[in-house]
């Protein structure tokens, strides 16, 4: 067999590995927007079929770079994710959690505002603000542009901080999830975890769905602290 095949068969296991991660997670709660309210998505069938057809696009171009580290790493020993629990101490365990939804936050906050520039909004991002409102489906809905700046982040981490590969679950887990049920178009969290001091500096869909009312605000990801120090946070949107 060809040195490549095994590169390439890893990058489309990969990809198919997020397509139907997105696909579980996005039905999932798809199903209980409908579940807990009837009739939310109904007005929205053409809308929902174009942000699955752009998120599958999305879940390819996300699993080429994740599937040539996966080969890199299981073949030659490529990246800092280690298995061995005994490798680094235990409190480490949650600190390089947070290190890569930190990192990844911020490589977020400020793509997402260049793209909201006139010239990459127009090229790639209108794509994603096509959704509106957006729905359960719409959390990886991006133009192949937007797409290729998101996939690079996390293979980029595992170069750089080390990370144990069950916590670096977490961190996929954590970014599945989120990116989902920001994009719901309701807030599925109770207003006592929304409003708390806890809330204040997490995103929630509440958080989110402001953006994709005003565009010019509240671009972070997991947390609100770039939008706070740079001053384009502006609270939470009414459900």
């Amino acid at each position: 067999m060809d040195a490549t095949w095994p590169i390439i068969l890893s990058a489309l296991a990969m990809s198919g590995i997020v397509a139907a991660r997105y696909a579980a997670t996005s039905g999932g709660f798809a199903w209980l927007t409908e579940r807990v309210r009837p009739g939310h998505y109904a007005a929205l069938r053409p809308q929902i079929g174009r942000e699955i057809r752009w998120s599958l696009w999305s879940a390819l171009i996300y699993g080429v770079p994740a599937g040539v580290i996966a080969w890199g790493w299981q073949e030659h020993g490529w990246t800092r994710i280690y298995t061995d629990w005994s490798t680094l101490p235990l409190w480490y365990l949650p600190v390089s959690v947070l290190a890569y939804l930190f990192a990844h936050d911020t490589w977020f906050y400020w793509t997402h505002r260049l793209m909201h520039r006139p010239r990459w909004f127009r090229i790639a991002h209108a794509v994603h603000h096509d959704s509106r409102p957006p729905t359960a489906w719409a959390a990886m809905s991006f133009h192949p542009i937007e797409a290729l700046t998101g996939a690079v982040v996390i293979p980029a981490l595992v170069f750089l901080i080390p990370i144990h590969v069950a916590m670096l679950g977490c961190v996929l887990a954590i970014m599945t999830v989120m990116g989902v049920t920001n994009h719901m178009g309701w807030e599925m969290f109770p207003q006592r975890f929304v409003h708390s001091k806890f809330g204040d500096w997490v995103i929630t869909a509440s958080h989110h769905q402001r953006h994709h009312e005003r565009y010019r605000c509240n671009y972070g990801l997991y947390f609100r602290f770039w939008d706070r120090l740079c001053g384009t946070d502006r609270g939470l949107g009414a459900f």
